[in-house]
């Protein structure tokens, strides 16, 4: 008798143990998945889901409408038009970024809105000369040239202030001072 019932709690505790380790493994990759919502920034203030104020969203939302009525106004044709602006850019960005495949998916839909696609690869082009311009630790600079590049794909890159001085100094007559020093060491 004892036999039987021990081998009717473990028949229990067997058909009891597989929803009971389903339910654990679930409950734990749900927490995984959630994390904290409200995780402290660096400032130490807690995170909200909604970062921006609506002041700043429509300032932003005011910000993009003025974009696409630039570019309405610079360029004539179909590039001008909002969603060959929108998606123009888009696939530059994305071009920029390395994301080939999704560049393509864009691009045809840029097609089949009727946009000229050379102005794609002259928006490029125009900014493949600002390389060295775009800093990543800037929020928009990428972001700003592609407008830039988009309204005027003949657009060069400004050059600095500090750079010129340095080509003056060193394009008088006088090689610099330690050219003397470099070539009386090959003699020894």
């Amino acid at each position: 008798m004892r036999r039987r019932l021990l081998q009717l709690q473990i028949s229990f505790l067997r058909h009891l143990a597989v929803p009971a380790t389903a339910l654990m493994i679930g409950l734990g990759s749900a927490l995984a998945q959630s994390g904290d919502q409200h995780a402290p920034d660096q400032s130490g203030k807690p995170a909200s889901t909604n970062s921006a104020s609506p002041a700043e969203a429509a300032k932003d939302a005011q910000h993009k409408t003025d974009e696409f009525v630039e570019a309405a106004q610079a360029i004539n044709g179909p590039a001008g038009n909002p969603e060959c602006v929108w998606l123009g850019r888009r696939v530059v960005v994305l071009m920029y970024r390395d994301d080939l495949d999704t560049a393509f998916r864009h691009l045809d839909l840029y097609d089949r809105f009727g946009c000229p696609g050379g102005h794609v690869q002259a928006a490029f082009r125009c900014l493949t000369r600002f390389f060295s311009a775009i800093d990543p630790k800037v929020p928009d600079s990428l972001t700003g040239h592609v407008h830039t590049c988009w309204i005027n794909p003949a657009a060069q890159p400004q050059t600095t202030v500090a750079a010129q001085p340095a080509t003056s100094a060193t394009s008088g007559a006088s090689p610099p001072a330690s050219a003397p020093a470099a070539a009386a060491a090959p003699g020894k």
